[in-house]
């Protein structure tokens, strides 16, 4: 029986920022991949900043080209964080990923995500049009995991995104602990449905937390460069879209705003095309490895 072939698509969670080595980032998908079972082949596409369009134009192709067993698409964040979002877009791209996934016979591996707004600490006006994005984001990879039977973490909640000691500096990314908690949560549902054969990742940091200097030095630089882009991208249109808050919460009216938001989400999944069986001989490959793994 040849070694399970695990693909990572997405960002800079994926990718690993926060859990730092020596060797660069490495992120909760590496630590996981050991622990699906002996020999198992991992590569990871994430890439810092993707978005939806990144992961169906350019990552998705380059996982098919492995023929994956297993394909992990977390990504969605970074659509919310710029002035051209709209779930229509994101609910269409994150169709054909999952769906030319589910074609070539791989098991999804998806994630709702927290709102980075709350993740970041801002003012409530500032912070309730992106958590309403991030919802929005979220209720399509909910939608779209049942549909293609993915294998599904929901990470959006739960008392580790309030425990500090489990995120970096720069408040967006877990820290090494963060992810390791990650790839845990995902290694018990793997193992729930027969794809995890292997030992737990470790949860205990293999290094020592970032000193207070160096994450001060951290959010100097590279945390300013990121806060300076999204101003440039977002902060025009976000100032817009509090004053908007603002004025729906002095007239009671907020609800209207949440009712709109999942009045697109309905129309952006009614407008999805209808899910295209697996070729053939998909099927067959899958039916003849998933009978090699039970053998």
């Amino acid at each position: 029986m040849r070694p399970v072939r695990f693909v990572a698509l997405g960002d800079s969670l994926t990718e690993g920022v926060g859990d730092f080595t020596e060797a660069g980032p490495r992120g909760w998908a590496a630590l996981l991949a050991p622990s699906l079972g002996a020999g198992t082949e991992f590569t990871n596409l994430a890439v810092s900043g993707a978005q939806t369009r990144d992961v169906l134009e350019r990552q998705t192709p380059a996982a098919l080209a492995l023929r994956p067993d297993l394909v992990a698409v977390l990504v969605g964040v970074n659509d919310t964080l710029r002035h051209t979002f709209d779930v229509h877009a994101v609910a269409a791209r994150l169709d054909q990923v999952y769906a030319a996934c589910a074609r070539a016979g791989a098991t999804l591996l998806t994630a709702c995500l927290p709102d980075p707004g709350a993740m970041l600490g801002l003012p409530g006006a500032l912070a309730a049009p992106l958590a309403r994005r991030q919802r929005a984001v979220d209720a399509v990879v909910h939608a779209l995991s049942d549909r293609y039977g993915a294998v599904h973490l929901h990470a959006s909640d739960g008392g580790w995104i309030a425990d500090r000691a489990l995120w970096s500096a720069d408040r967006l990314h877990p820290g090494e602990r963060g992810h390791r908690r990650l790839a845990a949560r995902f290694h018990a549902l793997l193992t729930e449905t027969g794809h995890a054969t292997g030992r737990p990742p470790s949860q205990e940091p293999e290094f020592p937390a970032p000193t207070r200097t160096a994450s001060l030095l951290w959010l100097a630089t590279a945390g300013t460069a990121w806060a300076a882009r999204r101003c440039r991208d977002l902060l025009p249109q976000l100032l817009s879209l509090a004053t908007e808050e603002l004025r729906h919460r002095a007239r009671g009216t907020t609800a209207h705003l949440d009712l709109r938001m999942t009045t697109t989400v309905s129309a952006a999944l009614a407008a999805l095309p209808a899910p295209r069986p697996a070729p053939r001989d998909e099927v067959e490959r899958r039916t003849s490895r998933l009978g090699a793994e039970a053998g």
